[in-house]
């Protein structure tokens, strides 16, 4: 087998759509297949409110036309255009996302097997659902089946992987390669002075702004804490929901500002200029981008991608949708600014030896090192 260092195969990838924090990742791991990498994407729907991009530095991106289906928990999804691509591009190494939901994706996966290629699935997990019990089994049957055709898996986090794990799938045969959106830091963290300049903290949120990031929780956090541990909040971002979160900020905390949308390195004396970051809500790799520059966080519990990112020395996770667990939060971590000195230089390492895009690209040549050895042993592709 080829060593790990690069990838000789042509590689396929599967996307439902192609959010544009994805683009220097697939740009990365275009840059050590030898074979190419190919991208086949399409559209997200408007509601969706998902910025996708066109283009990637080094691949080739293929356009697939998604057929949304039904919505909510029962959402499905066809794409058409597999064997268009397939037949073009000729993939000998493919990932797709480990979704069941994705109801074309075994055809892809089929034409794979009928001329030798591997085939791996990248996904969040396989959670319980605590459905009952006749649901469950019957959830649990259709998720091994779809996972069973899999040559290997990439998980986004640890319990990702252990719950593929408790479905039956190989442990041996699952990387997990954590969610990463900024590349390894190249600079020196911020050094911030130890007590709050002028007396008040400064935290931040960075992201578009939408319902579901519930920054309207985080506006009434701020209001609710005691008015000497009151601090200057920073909203970076817009999005259907400024109108109505600015409206709420003048009525319950005026020191809330919003800063607009910031891109690039125009964000840097904005992260350098706080003392703490905040994402209420969902999603959010921006939590990345804080911690590169030195900066503690709290995040909402979520999917688990984020509990390999967010630890006890570099941060707190806090309920979803819970005001009085993230006010008593941001009190715990504003009463102490040189606890938050030392939080901040942990996210720094963290993103810088464990989670970055160096890291993830490199966890990916594993997982396709590994496949082609399980499929094909030691035998090379032509």
């Amino acid at each position: 087998m080829d060593g790990v260092n690069r990838i000789p195969w042509r590689v396929g990838v599967q996307q439902r759509v192609l959010p544009t924090y994805r683009a220097p990742f697939f740009a990365a791991l275009a840059r050590v297949c030898e074979g190419g990498l190919g991208l086949f994407t399409g559209q997200p729907r408007p509601q969706e409110a998902i910025e996708s991009t066109r283009a990637v530095e080094g691949a080739t991106l293929f356009p697939a036309r998604n057929v949304h289906l039904l919505g909510g928990p029962l959402y499905l999804c066809w794409q058409a255009g597999w064997s268009a691509w397939l037949t073009t591009f000729q993939p000998q190494v493919l990932i797709v996302e480990a979704n069941p939901r994705y109801l074309s994706t075994p055809w892809g996966v089929r034409w794979m097997r009928r001329h030798g290629g591997v085939v791996i699935g990248w996904g969040l997990g396989a959670p319980e659902t605590g459905r009952l019990p006749l649901l469950a089994g019957l959830r649990h049957a259709w998720r091994w089946r779809f996972l069973a055709q899999f040559d290997a898996l990439i998980a986004y986090s640890r319990r990702g992987a252990a719950e593929y794990a408790a479905l039956g799938f190989d442990p041996q045969r699952i990387v997990v390669a954590p969610n990463a959106a900024t590349p390894r830091p190249t600079w020196v963290p911020p050094q911030r002075p130890p007590a709050y300049p002028q007396g008040r903290a400064t935290v931040l949120f960075v992201g578009r702004l939408q319902a579901r990031k519930r920054v309207d929780l985080l506006i009434r956090a701020c209001a609710a804490l005691p008015p000497a541990l009151q601090p200057r909040l920073h909203v970076v971002g817009d999005g259907p929901a400024r109108p109505a979160l600015e409206k709420l900020a003048q009525a319950v905390f005026p020191a809330a500002e919003f800063l607009g949308a910031v891109h690039g390195e125009a964000l840097r004396p904005i992260f350098e200029q706080a003392d703490l970051f905040v994402l209420p809500g969902t999603g959010g790799l921006a939590v990345q981008q804080a911690m590169a520059h030195a900066l503690p966080v709290i995040v909402a519990a979520g999917d688990g991608t984020q509990q390999d990112l967010v630890r006890s020395g570099n941060g707190w996770h806090v309920p979803p949708d819970d005001l009085p667990a993230l006010t008593a939060t941001l009190a715990e971590a504003l009463s102490d600014p040189a606890r938050l000195r030392q939080m901040g230089m942990e996210s720094f390492r963290i993103v810088s030896e464990e989670i970055n895009l160096d890291n993830m690209v490199a966890a990916f040549m594993r997982a396709i090192h590994l496949a082609w050895e399980y499929r094909h042993g030691g035998q090379s592709c032509t």
